[in-house]
């Protein structure tokens, strides 16, 4: 048996830099981190022989088949078909949070099944070389159109600030701080659920068909990723790191038009008249969650301002896709 916890990711700064249409040209940055929230996947070994199916899988429903061709849930019908594995294998998926939400779940999904299948086969993965494989797997297997951050957080972790340069070429760069100081950074950060769902393939396809259009713009995201990470690193300044936040989103929401919507911006809004310095949706757009820089003392008004809203406390920095359990 194998149990594995995968996190999920908040993404501070960058976002949209990080699709190879655009870093392959221009270079890319984000400033991300993994946090304390994950997803948990169990693979057993069974004899398929004593059954009357062949390979049982576990979400949202139960398939149990006698075919690897039988199984509906696509991404891993194609996971177990490229790590050679057509029986004898039994897969549970449990998650904290929801999927199609802003949080990098898909890609933690495919890190995740690609380290708990490693580990099941007996094979040790780096986490690097786990997120370049996750990426070629999202993108040439599953045919999504993804950026390239989510698999990075999802299997090394951390704090960081991380660059692309070519597909192959992915550096992180700890974000250093001080335990003091990154609690009173997590203090600042507030997340919400806007309650609404959305594929963020479908978000990412409209934007990177505008890719070109928007180069400009991008390239102002991509500054303010060292920006943000000086504001950090450098001076501790949370209020500056919120303000950049917020003028980050103003550029993100204008790439296309299907990123933000009227709800979106009137909980933004609400929260920022409040006392939020800054913040922004998770992900490509859409839905799924917001996050806030906020001083502490105006949290209760900030949550009062966007009335019956979900909010979800978070730790940030947490650990890469782990193996908990083998036996």
């Amino acid at each position: 048996m194998i149990v594995t916890r995968t996190p999920f990711r908040v993404s501070f700064f960058g976002g949209g830099t990080d699709y190879p249409e655009h870093f392959e040209k221009h270079g890319g940055a984000v400033l991300a981190t993994a946090m304390d929230k994950s997803l948990f996947l169990n693979a057993t070994h069974f004899y398929s022989g004593l059954f009357d199916y062949s390979i049982r899988l576990a979400y949202r429903k139960v398939e149990c088949v006698r075919q690897l061709n039988d199984i509906e849930h696509f991404p891993m019908r194609e996971i177990l078909r490229a790590c050679g594995i057509e029986k004898d294998i039994e897969i549970s998926l449990a998650a904290e949070l929801p999927s199609f939400s802003g949080i990098g779940s898909s890609s933690s999904f495919v890190v995740g099944m690609l380290n708990t299948i490693a580990a099941f086969q007996g094979r040790y993965v780096k986490p690097i070389e786990l997120a370049y494989e996750a990426i070629r797997i999202e993108r040439e297997v599953l045919n999504e159109c993804v950026g390239c951050q989510d698999q990075v957080l999802a299997a090394i972790g951390g704090f960081h600030l991380v660059e692309f340069r070519s597909r192959d070429n992915i550096t992180t760069h700890r974000v250093t701080m001080s335990s003091e100081v990154m609690k009173e950074f997590e203090d600042h950060l507030l997340m919400v659920y806007t309650g609404l769902r959305r594929r963020a393939s479908e978000q990412a396809s409209r934007q990177v068909a505008r890719i070109d259009m928007n180069r400009e713009a991008l390239l102002a995201i991509r500054k303010m990723v060292d920006e943000s990470y000086e504001a950090l690193v450098g001076t501790k300044n949370f209020e500056r790191f919120g303000k950049l936040l917020h003028r980050s989103w103003q550029i993100k929401r204008e790439l296309e038009s299907s990123i933000s919507n009227n709800d979106i911006d009137d909980l933004y809004t609400k929260a920022f008249n409040a006392g939020a310095w800054g913040g922004k949706l998770l992900g490509a757009g859409g839905g799924g969650f917001l996050l806030f820089v906020v001083p502490p003392d105006r949290r209760p008004e900030v949550m009062q301002a966007m009335g019956n809203v979900e909010q979800v406390p978070i730790k940030i920095d947490a650990a890469g896709s782990q193996i908990l359990f083998a036996s």
